[in-house]
């Protein structure tokens, strides 16, 4: 063989090793972003066609909504609101999740809403996390 083909198989197979490198690294990222909310999550809303998760830190809760399918374009609803503020909320056709939505709730009770396709979620009154 000559250098410039040993050289050229050499590149080869580092470009195919870092690719291989690449395409573990990526599925562990991407399951680390599927809850972009800070803190600890407090509780979990599970409904027939998702789960909300709700999290806190420091006075903030946060929330998402995540399908029982994801992968496929469909609505989803995600709102939060704290005792006395007007809700915040996100919807739209999503594939992964709606969300996240974050509201200063210091002490307060916060009333919780999610939807994925005709299923939802309703707190149905304000609780405390």
């Amino acid at each position: 063989m000559k250098s410039g083909a040993i050289r050229r198989l050499a590149v080869g197979l580092a470009v195919t090793a870092a690719a291989g490198m690449l395409g573990v690294a990526v599925p562990g990222q991407a399951q680390a972003a599927a809850s972009s909310c800070e803190g600890r999550k407090v509780r979990s809303f599970p409904f027939s066609t998702g789960t909300v998760e709700v999290y806190k830190r420091r006075g903030y809760v946060c929330a998402i909504t995540l399908p029982k399918r994801p992968g496929v374009r469909q609505h989803m609803k995600v709102s939060l609101r704290a005792y006395g503020l007007r809700p915040v909320e996100d919807v739209g056709r999503y594939k992964y999740r709606a969300g996240p939505v974050t509201v200063h709730a210091g002490q307060r009770k916060v009333w919780v809403k999610g939807e994925v396709g005709r299923g939802k979620y309703d707190s149905d009154g304000w609780i405390r996390l």
